[in-house]
């Protein structure tokens, strides 16, 4: 038998009182151990929960997120659009505001225009008015001007047919004085005194003139009273044939005629002679005595200068004569186609101052234009403008 060791009541219950002790304390431990085991399962629980919760929060928070990206976006376009519409509606107001400012201006001028045109229209009746009672009294003096028109043509005629045959009748007696003088002047010239004879020449000097004269209005009657039966010739035959007439005067005076250009146009030959004869004798007959007369005649086809009275647009043959003679005081220009017009003396230059009067009657006859300029002592030039058709 195995001996037993023997405790000591005092130590067994100390001992047990540890144990027992531990013991509250292990299972008190265990305890809450087990509190907190269960806790954090519960913990645990509700962190799944959360985190599950949390997860769909996340979820949805993204979502939120990229539709507040995609809202932004939107709303960033919806600024820069607005921002546009603004700026569009700042510049519209601005044109808007300038076409009222421009529709209150056009207001303001419509309102003057409306006014002035009221004006004008008051102006225009009242002109009208007017017009009437000047268009009645044009009419009366038509009436009138026609009447002196037909009264003056027969005064014309009678006066024309009055100088042709006044001229005609006064040549007879010119003629018987004529002949007597020269019998004078062959038989009994010797017979008279020295103060006769003076006297006797004056008469027959006078006698000369009067019969130039007298030829000289026969010539200007006939360019009204003759029949104007035109012809379409060349000018240069005219003018050829006339020089050829002159050739003894040419001669005596040894002037340089020089002809250039060739127009042709209608025109009454016998008359268009008579102008270049009278013309071209013009220029040889007030050439200067020291100086060989240069004569140029030029014609060509042109239309007449805008300083002429008449105006046309169908062609012109441009008829120049300049000569270097003595000329004439530029004054003269306008009295120089008068009748009877002689600005020379009649003591060194012998004339009737008819024959420019009848260059002129003969110009108007074909319808066309004379002017004449020239200063003193540096010749003279003659423009005629003779319509070509």
């Amino acid at each position: 038998m195995s001996k037993k060791k023997m405790v000591s009541p005092k130590a067994v219950t100390f001992s047990e009182k540890i144990k027992a002790n531990h013991n509250d304390e292990l299972l008190l431990v265990n305890k809450r151990l087990a509190q907190q085991i269960e806790e954090r399962k519960k913990r645990a629980a509700e962190l799944i929960i959360a985190n599950t919760e949390l997860a769909f929060q996340n979820k949805e928070k993204e979502k939120r997120a990229a539709e507040l990206v995609i809202a932004n976006t939107e709303l960033a376009y919806q600024n820069k659009e607005k921002e546009k519409r603004a700026a569009e509606l700042v510049i519209a107001n601005t044109e808007l505001a300038f076409q009222n400012k421009e529709k209150e201006n056009r207001a303001a001028e419509l309102a003057i225009a409306n006014k002035e045109l009221a004006y004008q229209n008051l102006e225009k009746e009242k002109r009208a008015a007017e017009l009437l009672i000047a268009n009645e009294n044009l009419t009366f003096q038509n009436i009138e001007k026609e009447k002196r028109a037909v009264e003056l043509s027969l005064a014309n005629k009678e006066l024309e047919a009055f100088t042709y045959i006044s001229t005609h009748h006064l040549q007879e007696p010119l003629r018987k004085i004529q002949v007597f003088s020269n019998r004078i002047t062959t038989d009994e010239y010797q017979n008279l005194s020295e103060k006769g004879k003076y006297y006797f020449d004056r008469i027959e000097v006078s006698a000369s003139h009067m019969q130039a004269l007298i030829n000289d209005l026969l010539t200007y009657s006939r360019t009204s009273v003759t029949e104007k039966t035109f012809e379409n010739i060349s000018l240069n035959t005219v003018i050829n044939k006339v020089l050829e007439n002159l050739k003894e005067e040419i001669t005596v005076k040894k002037a340089i005629i020089e002809l250039s250009g060739n127009c042709k146009a209608y025109i009454i030959p016998s008359q268009f002679d008579q102008l270049m004869c009278n013309l071209i004798s013009n220029s040889l007959k007030f050439s200067k005595p020291e100086a060989t007369p240069h004569i140029i005649i030029e014609t060509l086809y042109t239309k007449p200068k805008t300083n002429t009275k008449k105006k046309s647009s169908a062609g012109y043959c441009h008829i120049t004569i300049t000569d270097n003679g003595i000329g004439f005081d530029p004054q003269f220009e306008t009295r120089i186609f008068e009748m009877f017009q002689q600005l020379n003396s009649k003591t060194d230059y012998k004339g009737t101052g008819i024959g420019l009067a009848i260059v002129k009657k003969i110009v108007e006859n074909h319808n066309g234009i004379i002017t004449a300029t020239g200063k003193l002592n540096q010749g003279a030039k003659f423009d005629i403008y003779i319509p070509v058709a």
